[in-house]
């Protein structure tokens, strides 16, 4: 009985460590969704490209000028009137830097739009302008 007593009288030493597993998987949880979601944020603007059979630009930092089908022009991801756009465009290109610009630009826009929306990319400065398109199928 002597040695029953003694176990009830020890008090039993605290445990103060964190268990992180459960911290682990829930961090690792929310990074696959982050990698899930994060290419479906960037779509930017839709449009349908037209097919060229050319090579790949390099991936470089510079504002991107969108033309959709219906003729709006969106800077980034602000869309803007031609008026505001040939207003604003050397302002919002000296902010960005000197990366150049990639102009996309709807297979159904007129090309006179998109001559006129170039036109005010190179007046600004912007001598590196890319004009992305999809890339053709490889079959026909």
């Amino acid at each position: 009985m002597a040695s029953r007593g003694r176990r009830r009288g020890r008090k039993l030493a605290l445990n103060a460590e964190i268990n992180v597993v459960n911290l682990i998987d829930v961090m690792l949880l929310l990074m696959v969704i982050f990698m899930i979601t994060a290419p479906i944020m960037q779509g930017g603007v839709d449009v349908s490209l037209p097919k060229a059979a050319a090579r790949p630009l390099e991936a470089k930092s510079g504002l991107v000028v969108t033309v959709d089908r219906s003729g709006d022009i969106f800077v980034d991801k602000d869309k803007l009137t031609y008026e505001e756009f040939r207003a604003s465009f050397k302002a919002l290109s000296d902010q960005h830097g000197k990366g150049g610009g990639y102009l996309r630009a709807d297979q159904g826009v007129p090309y006179g739009m998109v001559v006129r929306v170039l036109a005010v990319m190179r007046a600004s400065g912007s001598t590196d302008v890319g004009l992305v398109a999809e890339p053709e199928d490889a079959t026909h």
